[in-house]
């Protein structure tokens, strides 16, 4: 198991980095906004901060775009800012698609939105190199921020936080029947 802190809040990503235990970052662009960081030459200098930050891990950037050939291209950009950039694409047809052509041109993927066995299958023969299944969303029904972020630790105790850890896993790693 692998730990991410999933935000942009450089003050965030500095603490979580200080425990010594975190694996990377991930992020996309609402996340950004939230923070004030919008266009892409702030979005760009934000992912190089992030790197400079957490030089040991693999900092997951997600494309805005849902069109095969604009997320290639959107994709091509994101991984260009630094080698540990990993290119976050979202389960849809063409995001299949895209990261079996990142893939097939040494462009590591993370896979997001990935909610069940069978999508889970279908980022793994694209190849990509991470899945992210979200563990909770960042509101309740009532649209409150924040309120229903909750992870569970490793002891099963509601662990809260601003900032969302989700659960990466290599996409090779076997899937358990929970995760069904």
């Amino acid at each position: 198991m692998k730990f991410f802190i999933d935000t942009a809040d450089l003050a965030q990503i500095k603490e979580a980095n200080d425990l010594g235990i975190l694996d990377g970052v991930t992020t996309n662009p609402s996340r950004m906004a939230k923070v004030g960081i919008s266009g892409e030459a702030a979005v760009t200098n934000h992912y190089k901060t992030i790197c400079e930050i957490v030089t040991n891990g693999d900092i997951s950037a997600e494309v805005v775009a849902t069109d095969f050939k604009e997320i290639v291209e959107e994709g091509k950009k994101l991984a260009a800012i630094h080698p540990n950039i990993v290119v976050k694409v979202p389960m849809i047809k063409d995001g299949v698609k895209a990261i079996k052509w990142f893939t097939d041109n040494g462009i590591r993927t993370n896979c997001t939105l990935v909610f069940s066995a069978g999508q889970a299958i279908l980022a793994a023969k694209a190849g990509a190199f991470w899945r992210a299944s979200p563990q909770s969303r960042d509101s309740d029904p009532t649209g409150e921020p924040g309120r229903n972020c909750r992870s569970r630790d490793f002891r099963n105790r509601p662990a809260h936080a601003d900032a969302k850890a989700i659960r990466l896993r290599p996409i090779n790693q076997r899937l358990r029947t929970n995760e069904i």
